[in-house]
């Protein structure tokens, strides 16, 4: 059985139909500031077409799944977190811990972070 998916907030955030701290739109991707920071800097980009997990996406993706990568880059030396390190996130489905079923990038730093995985 298949599991169905339906847009969520993120797309009106991209919309601009509810508010969010965005920090970067283009054509492809849209960032922006976790409501719930995990670390000094967080913030959630996101690719614009509607991918609802990493289970989804195709080929004709890349393009902004790239963009994600040079967007996060771009961000962390804005916020002044690049040279000391920062992490990307990306989680995929439930057990793998994500929560919105639209596919994100995290960028988290501002600090020394800790294991990725708690044991």
């Amino acid at each position: 059985m298949t599991k169905e998916y339906q847009e969520t907030i993120f797309t009106k955030i991209i919309n601009k139909e509810i508010p969010a701290n965005i920090v970067y739109q283009d054509e492809l991707v849209t960032a922006f500031r976790d409501i719930s920071p995990q670390a000094p800097t967080h913030i959630l980009i996101i690719p614009n077409k509607f991918i609802p997990t990493v289970n989804h996406v195709t080929s004709e993706d890349e393009l902004a799944l790239g963009r994600l990568f040079t967007v996060a880059a771009k961000l962390a030396k804005e916020e002044g977190i690049a040279e000391d390190g920062y992490r990307l996130v990306m989680n995929c489905n439930k057990n793998g811990g994500q929560e919105v079923f639209h596919i994100h990038m995290h960028l988290l730093g501002g600090q020394k972070l800790g294991p990725l995985v708690a044991k």
